[in-house]
């Protein structure tokens, strides 16, 4: 039986499992990347789903194997704890912090409160498609608005797109294109968005950068929803912990569609020796810079076109179908990520080790220079894309 001893702040997001959001299923950052892969063993590099090689820090492993023997119980005290410590770090109210299993169930609860067949979902493409079928869901109408020039979230083409919105979905760095949009351009949205939506700012690679965070919409009181996670600088992907950051009342609404459960303790502990780790998070930030750095002046001295990127994964332009070079990869057992339909000769590359890197770097020039028994079909350097944009030539 779950504890009776709940505490101030879990009671107040203790509610029965509705029936919604026991229908509604939730499509991750993980479960994306596999029905995009090839099938592949445990001996090839793994560079499609953005997940951070290097793992969770060794406070971090050494808070997990301590608190195994008490894998029996609930401890629900250890949200608490977490919730306290991260509130405390960012000038933050305990109340506008709740703790989910990762980023992603927010994310799809939120789409569940906020839109409706009468309430639109509005979003970048390309951009992480899972909130598209949280609406498709909902039977709301997914707007999908081109990026910038700068690859930066059009803020001002999404007001235009969706008057009818209820929410505006941001992630700053973006996936897949690592590109930041403005703390500016996320506030005029803010300003002018209608009445009664909502922001959602999903800040899951904002560790990867120097970029400034959207929490302080929240402490202003604003209509903003901010997402974090702990899967991708603190290496947690596996573990499954993040949180919602938004007005009690927001929250409320999501917890509305999420019911309650208990967070995995082995998660929780992990993420509070994390945030308490002064060093993780600078350290973290710096390798993959480098790497990542290393890599574009790779493809600079050999002529192929990218997205720069802030974050720990780009997209590369092929000039030619993705999917192929996807999986003529694959026969390299080098796995790469997915396409977005809005750019189909490009392929996101997640920033592995540099080990990892390398590898890549040798399995790509065999497939571009076409050394491999994998066919390819070249198309033309550039097409067009949305509004008067073209892929990278």
């Amino acid at each position: 039986m779950p504890s009776q001893n709940l505490s101030p702040f879990s009671r107040r997001s203790f509610l029965q499992l509705s029936a919604a959001a026991a229908t509604y299923q939730i499509v991750t950052e993980p479960m994306l990347a596999a029905a995009a892969r090839t099938p592949h063993g445990s001996d090839g590099v793994m560079i499609d789903s953005n997940e951070n090689p290097l793992g969770p820090s060794q406070s971090a492993r050494d808070a997990i194997s301590a608190v195994i023997p008490q894998g029996g119980r609930y401890l629900d005290n250890l949200t608490d704890e977490l919730i306290h410590t991260f509130a405390q770090q960012e000038g933050l109210n305990p109340d506008h912090v709740h703790a989910f299993a990762g980023s992603t169930p927010a994310l799809r609860f939120a789409v569940i409160a906020f839109t409706s067949p009468q309430k639109s979902y509005v979003t970048a493409d390309p951009g992480y498609e899972s909130g598209v079928f949280a609406a498709a869901a909902a039977n709301a109408r997914a707007v999908k608005v081109p990026l910038t020039k700068t690859y930066a979230h059009d803020v001002k083409a999404m007001l235009g797109a969706a008057p009818d919105a209820g929410l505006f979905y941001i992630c700053s760095p973006n996936n897949p294109t690592g590109t930041l949009t403005p703390h500016s351009d996320i506030e005029y949205l803010v300003e002018n968005k209608p009445k009664a939506a909502v922001v959602m700012v999903d800040e899951a690679y904002i560790h990867f950068c120097d970029a400034p965070s959207t929490l302080d919409l929240v402490k202003a009181g604003k209509d903003v929803v901010v997402l974090r996670t702990f899967s991708k600088t603190y290496g947690m992907a596996g573990l499954r912990c993040g949180f919602a950051v938004a007005r009690p009342d927001l929250l409320d609404r999501l917890m509305d569609r999420a019911g309650w459960n208990f967070m995995p303790i082995t998660a929780l502990v992990a993420a509070s020796a994390s945030l308490k780790d002064p060093n993780l998070v600078p350290e973290r930030r710096r390798i993959n810079a480098a790497i990542r750095q290393e890599t574009f002046q790779w493809l600079d001295r050999n002529g192929y076109s990218y997205i720069p990127s802030e974050s720990n994964c780009f997209l590369l332009n092929t000039k030619r179908p993705g999917k192929e070079v996807i999986d003529a990869m694959a026969q390299q057992k080098v796995f790469i990520g997915r396409i977005w339909p809005v750019m189909p000769t490009c392929v996101r590359i997640t920033v592995g080790t540099q080990e990892e890197m390398q590898q890549f770097q040798t399995a790509f020039q065999k497939v571009m220079r076409g050394t491999t028994a994998f066919s390819l079909h070249p198309v033309h350097p550039a097409r067009p894309v949305g509004r008067n944009r073209v892929l990278l030539s």
